[in-house]
């Protein structure tokens, strides 16, 4: 494991000091070094992640299909998706955009007398293990991303947004990253309030989510695929996770008039006790079509490009607010 970060570390050096550093000089960031260097750290984690999927994932999706892709139009879209996302456009807009603002709040409630909070501080001990402090965050990220992903899917608003990723009928393990980008700035933002909330050390959370990242391409996968009888109740599976994407069964529910109504089953993302312990679990053996109820009963169009599908997602997003009365 030391031989491995060594090797990361090494390559990151040397990819910033030949390339991004004086790109930075040349772009006037020479303030911003560190930050340029951290976002090195993520292009390669995302080029090891992409390596992952092309030579274990997808093998993998040829091997056990649960359905055939006859729509390859719109996986390419879901790639477009992944690559802005794993080799660092997203991050770069976030970079230049949003976190000198979080720089400026999060400065601000220091001035005020709310210091750095460290969670591994209340298990004496703790720092002296550093997978068991891992492994400490890990639980607490997820337990967050439950709720985020219950509030997606329970907040009209939310959906609106949200449902840019449901809309898929033809998932892939690329389908992870299909999201409005205002439901993945929505999302940054709430992570990077709460790892500066607990205190979480950069390389920690570096790791943290670079692991649920890649979890999550494999519970998207196109992949018949459970972990068996013990193995569903200890990690999301791409059995578990497909039934969230089921049409009118994971992602939404009938009302006693027939109506679609907000809810559903299998929010975790990385850990499948969340659901059991509220009671959000659906553990049927079984794979069922994906994409939303809506899409087959009233052919409602949720966009075909990257960029109808972020237009439209802006429309559903007014008219959920009231803003606009066509959805």
């Amino acid at each position: 494991m030391d031989a491995l970060i060594d090797l990361f570390a090494a390559a990151q050096e040397g990819l910033f000091e030949n390339v991004f550093q004086p790109l930075a000089f040349a772009w006037g960031l020479a303030n911003r070094l560190e930050d340029v260097y951290n976002a090195t750290g993520w292009l390669l984690i995302g080029l090891l992640q992409i390596a992952v999927m092309l030579t274990v994932i997808g093998p993998l999706e040829h091997w056990r299909p649960v359905d055939s892709v006859t729509d390859r139009a719109a996986v390419r879209v879901d790639v477009f998706y992944t690559l802005i996302h794993r080799l660092g456009l997203f991050r770069l807009c976030l970079f230049l955009g949003i976190d000198p603002l979080m720089d400026e709040l999060l400065g601000q409630f220091r001035t005020a007398g709310f210091g750095t909070f460290h969670l591994e501080d209340l298990w004496p001990g703790m720092t002296d293990g550093p997978i068991l402090s891992f492994v400490m965050y890990l639980v607490l990220f997820d337990f967050v991303n439950y709720w985020l992903h219950r509030a997606q899917h329970q907040w009209n608003w939310w959906w609106a947004l949200h449902a840019v990723h449901h809309s898929q009928r033809h998932m892939t393990q690329w389908s992870d990253n299909r999201n409005h980008l205002l439901d993945d700035l929505l999302q940054a933002v709430i992570w990077v309030l709460v790892a500066q909330l607990v205190g979480i050390a950069p390389s920690q959370f570096v790791a943290v989510v670079a692991l649920t990242q890649l979890s999550e391409n494999f519970q998207h996968a196109n992949l018949r695929m459970s972990f068996g009888r013990v193995g569903e109740f200890l990690w999301v599976s791409p059995r578990f996770h497909r039934l969230h994407h089921a049409i009118g069964l994971g992602h939404e529910s009938l009302d006693s008039k027939g109506q679609t109504v907000l809810g559903g089953h299998n929010f975790g993302v990385l850990l499948p006790c969340w659901d059991i312990f509220f009671r959000t679990a659906n553990l049927e053996t079984k794979y069922e079509a994906t994409g939303i109820r809506d899409q087959v009963t009233e052919g409602r169009d949720y966009g075909r490009s990257f960029i109808s599908q972020q237009f439209l997602g802006i429309k559903r997003l007014l008219s959920a607010l009231g803003w606009t009365s066509n959805s």
